[in-house]
């Protein structure tokens, strides 16, 4: 979300198997399973698995954290309601944007993966995209995600300025930020609660390759998939042309991507705020399983949190009440992020390789738009507004930006 420019700072850029099935809920069905290929799989869907009350008794007397039932949080009916609107918007996504072309004093784009970023001068806005990325590329457009990427970041920002203030000026569209410009550490600072993922840089991935220690942090043997580690790791990435490579902390050093001082402010509050990111979901029914964070230095010389946060394309989410009993049984944790899309593309294809991919199954993209409106609804416990079908997205945006811009001025 709140990004700033990427300037001078980059000098160059644990299983017990059974034969019980866990029982799932009918009542929040899934579009998660497509029929591209004949190998193609099922994926889990996010049932709401609710603790039996001699559990929660349990919980309660032994002074743990009470985990609610998701089904207090949402209904079918939502579910019906939210499905409609999205059905009827997938034609109507934001994929693009050239407000250089439409708003006065914006000197230049950038395109990023999810984010359009024009120069304005003195600030940066910042339009989320309803761009879907995995595997360093774009996928597909999903309907309403670059409001529920700005909403949620910006949820996420008032509520962590108390720990490390971030870059965001103000908010003027549904998916637009306007940042304060700053310097951009070379270095997504990836935080890690689980053995865990799919892609090649994803910890599950080098684990089970042979790797015990990544990115400085020494792993035991014996580890399994979707395990939960004893403590949480933080294993930095860095750009390459065109994919994330990993890094350990004494290569960030040495290559001059940070300082010393600068690299253990923001390990900290990175680890920090994945820390209360975990309380806060796990509060609400849910596990944050990973996630990352991008930091940057203001011109009087202040780290500040940038780009976006906790949010389901940064982060991967788990349901919390049916992890334990899925694990034991060997079974995938229920979702509600953008896993069960990679896995999709990687069983119907080769995403790294192909240059041409399979259009997204519309009820992928349906379920994953559901999905992630789910993430922010449960979160925040806020109703998700969709704008309404009406003046063209992309003209509303201009509107609201040349009206923000004039008011900074």
């Amino acid at each position: 979300m709140a990004e700033c420019v990427r300037t001078t700072l980059n000098p160059s850029h644990f299983l017990l198997h059974s034969t019980k099935t866990p029982t799932q809920n009918p009542f929040f069905s899934s579009h998660s399973s497509f029929e591209a290929k004949s190998n193609a799989r099922k994926y889990p869907k996010i049932s709401l698995s609710v603790m039996s009350s001699q559990n929660q008794s349990q919980s309660q007397s032994q002074g743990q954290t009470q985990v609610p039932s998701l089904d207090a949080l949402l209904n079918s009916g939502r579910k019906e309601e939210v499905f409609a609107s999205i059905k009827a918007s997938l034609h109507n996504c934001l994929s693009e944007t050239n407000l250089h072309l439409t708003v006065p004093g914006l000197k230049s784009k950038t395109r990023g993966k999810v984010r359009d970023i024009y120069d304005s001068g003195d600030y940066l806005v910042l339009v989320t995209t309803d761009r879907q990325s995995a595997f360093d590329r774009i996928l597909a457009s999903i309907p309403f995600k670059g409001q529920v990427l700005n909403e949620t970041s910006l949820w996420w920002f008032n509520r962590t300025r108390h720990m490390i203030p971030n870059a965001v000026l103000s908010v003027p569209d549904k998916n637009v930020t306007i940042a304060k410009k700053c310097s951009v550490f070379p270095v997504e600072f990836v935080v890690r609660g689980f053995v865990t993922g799919s892609t090649e840089t994803s910890l599950w991935t080098v684990y089970k390759n042979g790797v015990r220690n990544y990115c400085g942090n020494v792993l035991p043997n014996g580890l399994v998939k979707n395990q939960k580690l004893t403590a949480n790791i933080l294993t930095p990435t860095t750009k390459a042309e065109d994919h994330d490579v990993p890094v350990t902390p004494d290569e960030i050093i040495e290559r001059g991507l940070m300082t010393q001082d600068e690299f253990d402010e923001a390990r900290e509050k990175a680890l920090s705020l994945f820390e209360y990111g975990q309380r806060v979901a796990l509060e609400h029914g849910l596990i944050l399983v990973d996630t990352k964070y991008e930091f940057g230095k203001s011109s009087d010389g202040s780290i500040l949190l940038i780009d976006e946060v906790h949010t389901p394309d940064s982060s991967r989410y788990w349901i919390a009440n049916s992890y334990e009993e899925r694990f034991q049984n060997g079974l995938e944790p229920e979702n509600i992020d953008k896993e069960f899309l990679r896995l999709w593309f990687r069983e119907n294809c080769n995403p790294y390789e192909e240059k041409v991919l399979p259009d997204a199954p519309e009820e992928l993209v349906c379920e994953l738009a559901w999905r992630y409106i789910f993430l922010y609804e449960t979160i925040t416990k806020s109703r998700f507004e969709m704008q309404p079908m009406g003046e063209p997205i992309h003209d509303r945006i201009s509107r609201n930006v040349s009206s923000a811009l004039s008011s900074l001025q």
